[in-house]
């Protein structure tokens, strides 16, 4: 099937938004930004990137370190494993994560992920999880298994929360590992004394997703009456992997619930005990379901749209903001926008308006492919195809069936930005056969938000932006709804 989120799963504050420049900030291209956009798109080792890599430029060698891991050329190894000893932190820690996106072709260094997990800047060890993540979960890595032991480290004790969030995430791909026992008791015993609330949610998700069988019950009631809507959410889908008959009243409390995202997902969960399937396709909300009230409008008035544009046509560098420079310094720089003034949408729908941040930083060419297709207004009047409880709402298609697009496709672009609530990436194309999977570049015009955090998507799909307002409008949309008008607002 085109274009699909296939992987089920069930609004953080973006952490660096409060440091965006003001609206109407003058933009200055970053030198030689366009070339390296350009050639990552070859998907091909190239001696000017290796040479961008060496350059005394930070912010030119840690764009090039990027572009190298986007190719997943195996002659990359050297020039981004050598990388991740730089004394720049940005370079590091963006060598780092390019090493990492090598493993899903290659075998890389253990004994280097281990270096960054190790790292004093939690900016590379956020990338060094990320890195391990993919070399187990890729499997060509020999002794990629055995980080399990720092990755739980970090978990528990990393003294920087984006580390321990992002560690207790990456053991989901130790779920069925030989250890298996020991890394869930840990991690019930870690989230049983953490006391950040944004690692609580990371480390429930991973018990639901990768160790729900596991979870004691005492843990099981602490969570499902937590504090945060996203601990309890995730706990209200663990009751439902678990399939434990009796569990089912401890869900009663959550149809209830304040949050209108926890009383979907403890409906779902109630209808799976029940011995019923989960909502692939919201084609109605039930009357039984308690929708969010209706998002304020956005009055503020759109940027005109261009003329002559012409039919849509796939994006190539000329096309991209390259304004930003990729100097990510915090581990927060690694999980969010770069100062700066970001491109704004407002997706218009029959059920209330949404704007999205765009981040152009992180994903040029599909900023790019995003706002040549706003300016064409090809989005609007679109019907929302695909809306899941708690997972995704999907669009994107001039068919309306989840099966079409504008006739091309264009590159992933990998980045370390979660899954998160509310973020915006885009749909990718599936293999065939009793084992789909995702199929990389296949991206073309189709686009989901994020309902609940989906971090198993993290490695595949390339989140491009992150809802600013109108959040709630995703729990009043069903497939009956549309989008209206997709228009630009101003720079903020």
């Amino acid at each position: 099937m085109k274009n699909r989120v296939l992987f089920f799963a069930g609004l953080v504050v973006c952490t660096a938004c409060t440091i965006l420049a003001p609206v109407g900030a003058a933009r200055n291209e970053q030198p030689g930004y366009r070339r390296l956009i350009e050639l990552e798109s070859t998907r091909a080792f190239s001696d000017e990137l290796a040479a961008l890599l060496a350059s005394g430029d930070v912010r030119q060698a840690g764009r090039a370190a990027l572009a190298l891991g986007r190719t997943e050329d195996v002659r990359a190894a050297g020039p981004l494993h050598n990388a991740t000893a730089a004394q720049d932190v940005s370079l590091r820690a963006l060598a780092m994560y390019g090493y990492g996106l090598l493993a899903a072709k290659t075998a890389i260094a253990t004994e280097t992920l281990r270096r960054g997990l190790a790292d004093r800047a939690g900016v590379v060890r956020v990338a060094a999880v990320d890195a391990a993540w993919r070399a187990q979960a890729a499997g060509r890595s020999p002794g990629a298994s055995a980080l399990s032991a720092e990755l739980l480290a970090a978990a528990a004790g990393d003294r920087d929360p984006i580390v321990r969030a992002r560690a207790a995430t990456a053991l989901s791909g130790w779920k069925d590992a030989t250890e298996h026992a020991r890394i869930s008791g840990a991690l019930q015993q870690a989230f049983a004394r953490e006391r950040s609330r944004m690692v609580r949610w990371h480390e429930a998700w991973t018990l639901r997703r990768a160790f729900a069988t596991d979870v004691a019950a005492a843990l099981l009631r602490t969570g499902l009456t937590d504090r945060d809507e996203l601990v309890r959410i995730q706990f209200a889908d663990l009751l439902a992997r678990r399939k434990v008959q009796g569990e089912a009243p401890l869900l009663e409390p959550l149809l209830h619930d304040p949050s209108w995202r926890v009383r979907e997902q403890a409906a779902e969960s109630v209808r799976v005990l029940a011995g019923g399937a989960r909502t692939e396709h919201l084609a109605a909300i039930p009357e039984s379901i308690a929708t969010p009230s209706p998002a304020p409008e956005n009055a503020e008035a759109p940027l005109p749209r261009p003329a002559g544009l012409g039919p849509p046509r796939k994006p190539v560098a000329a096309d991209a903001l390259v304004d930003l420079p990729l100097r990510p310094t915090t581990s927060a720089a690694m999980d969010g926008p770069l100062p700066g003034p970001h491109p704004r949408v407002r997706i218009g729908t029959t059920k209330g308006p949404i704007v999205v941040r765009l981040y152009p930083e992180w994903a040029p060419l599909t900023v790019a492919n995003f706002l040549g297709l706003v300016d064409r207004g090809y989005y609007d009047n679109l019907r929302w195809f695909r809306v899941v409880p708690d997972f995704v709402a999907q669009t994107g298609d001039p068919h309306d069936n989840g099966e079409g697009d504008a006739g091309y496709t264009i590159p992933a672009e990998e980045n370390p930005l979660e899954q998160r609530s509310g973020v915006i990436s885009m749909g990718l194309n599936y293999t065939e056969g009793a084992n789909p999977g995702p199929i990389r570049d296949s991206a073309g015009t189709q686009f989901y938000i994020t309902i609940s955090p989906q971090l198993h998507l993290d490695r595949d799909f390339t989140v491009f932006g992150e809802v600013e307002s109108g959040f709630a409008t995703l729990g009043r949309l069903a497939e009956s709804d549309r989008m209206t008008r997709v228009e630009q607002l101003s720079d903020r």
